[in-house]
């Protein structure tokens, strides 16, 4: 175990080199740069500019200059925010978008993985064609779409719920709702479709042979099994949520680490833009690198060499 760990762990520091580099450059590559607006800076002011962030040295030096930084840990000064670093503002709204992807990914698992159960143990009934259809749509139907009708159905309409921001438990129910229709109803396939097939199995039929309850079997022996597809697909969508929903975020005003990313892409802040970058590619190497480690607990007959 402790050699494939380390070798994932070679990986992905391969892995996350790789996105660093490619994104390096091809922000070099974009047209425009950080500090040109609609209104020119005089050349003199420029000039300054572009010596205090080191974009006025070779493309090569900078980029292993960057390559340095990142390695100790820093990612670098904010070009667009004045005197703030990249670490302060991931520290800063980081936990804004943690606080709404943790809720989201237990709203997502807990309903998702329910409705599975149910369509299987219902298949080809009532509740199963019904969770059939609401995961179909829930698959179907873009999140920036669902957050929208969401907002003007129950905040703007029904004034029943905040449409801006997260003050509140009540705040979090329409952007978690938003952000969990995908994964949740993604989940509930997955899970209805992984324990159909492990119910078929024969060490399934000898557990009811020997008198087992049907509950039993369920929770003891199938549900364990047909799980692995689930974590498999958790890995990504945790980093993914953790990390901050884009389009969410900035519908219901959110100020998390996804609206940041977005604002630094627009206003073409490299260290920022590079600085998440890192931060989101290392956050979903190490989460899938703990989905490999989690197969062999959940399966013991997944054995990782």
């Amino acid at each position: 175990m402790t050699k494939y760990i380390l070798k994932r762990i070679v990986v992905s520091l391969i892995t996350i080199w790789m996105v660093v580099t490619i994104t390096f450059f091809l922000m070099r590559l974009l047209p425009g740069g950080p500090f040109s607006g609609e209104k020119k800076l005089p050349p003199s002011v420029q000039m300054n500019l572009e010596a205090k962030f080191g974009m006025n040295k070779p493309l090569g030096e900078q980029y292993t200059t960057y390559l340095k930084s990142v390695a100790s840990g820093y990612l670098g000064p904010s070009m667009y925010y004045d005197g703030r670093s990249v670490n302060e503002i991931i520290a800063t709204h980081f936990p804004t978008s943690a606080k709404l992807g943790v809720v989201s990914i237990l709203f997502s698992l807990i309903i998702g993985i329910a409705m599975g159960i149910i369509a299987a143990i219902k298949q080809d009934k009532w509740q199963d064609r019904a969770t059939m259809i609401i995961s179909t749509i829930g698959v179907t139907v873009p999140s920036f779409v669902l957050a929208t009708i969401l907002m003007y159905i129950f905040a703007v309409k029904l004034n029943l719920v905040p449409a801006l921001g997260l003050n509140g438990a009540s705040s979090y129910i329409l952007p978690t709702i938003a952000l969990s229709g995908y994964n949740m109803a993604f989940i509930a396939r997955l899970s209805r479709s992984s324990l159909v097939e492990v119910i078929r199995q024969d060490y399934i039929r000898v557990a009811r042979a020997k008198g087992m309850s049907g509950k039993t079997v369920i929770v003891k022996h199938a549900l364990r099994n047909s799980l692995i597809p689930v974590v498999t697909y958790t890995g990504p969508i945790v980093a993914m949520v953790l990390t901050g929903s884009f389009v969410i975020e900035s519908i219901f005003g959110i100020p998390g680490i996804g609206k940041e990313f977005v604002t630094s892409i627009g206003s073409r802040d490299y260290t920022l833009t590079l600085g998440l970058t890192v931060f989101f590619s290392s956050f979903l190497v190490v989460c899938n690198l703990i989905v490999d480690i989690l197969y062999g607990i959940i399966d013991p007959r997944i054995k990782v060499s």
